[in-house]
């Protein structure tokens, strides 16, 4: 079994939904991860002894999910020294506004760096890149899921340019 570069965290079974966008990156780049379900509030002593041991099991990067009050991202890197990605997710108040700030805003010497409400996928997008600058094979495959985004988003605008906007969104409600 090869040991995961990526430890991501969650603080309930219900940011699934949302964090497997991060293990379908990971998959597709071949990056090893586990997955965890730690919560700041409710299981504060194994969250900080998850954070703790994360690099000595060969844990490049971390990332942590959290709604609302959005503690885990901020108790994960206080305990660690690998950098940490806050996922904030979208709880039923706010539309994720509060966990969005309660990531972005920490203190000095505990950095988190923060990506988009429910943007898991680009959390695991920073990983890989993160992991890429010490791993040329990681780099690689870096670059050609970047290059098959960029065929698919030029392979639109040739069919946009093609059948015209009206048609296009047609067709893409249809679908």
């Amino acid at each position: 079994m090869t040991k995961p570069q990526v430890g991501i965290v969650m603080g309930s079974d219900s940011d699934l939904e949302i964090m497997v966008d991060t293990a379908k990156i990971f998959d597709e780049l071949e990056i090893p991860y586990e997955i965890s379900i730690l919560s700041a509030h409710r299981t504060p002593e194994e969250t900080a002894k998850y954070a703790k041991n994360a690099k000595a099991k060969g844990i490049k990067v971390l990332i942590a999910a959290a709604g609302g009050a959005a503690a885990l991202p901020g108790s994960v890197a206080a305990a660690t020294t690998l950098p940490v990605i806050g996922v904030p997710i979208k709880a039923k108040s706010m539309e994720g506004l509060d966990s969005l700030l309660s990531i972005v805003q920490m203190p000095p010497s505990v950095p988190v760096a923060t990506v988009g409400v429910n943007s898991a996928k680009n959390a695991g997008l920073l990983a890989a890149q993160m992991i890429a600058l010490g791993d040329s094979k990681i780099a690689g495959k870096v670059a050609e899921y970047k290059d098959k985004v960029k065929k698919e988003v030029l392979a639109k605008n040739s069919k946009l340019q093609k059948i015209g906007w009206d048609k296009y969104l047609k067709e893409k409600d249809a679908k």
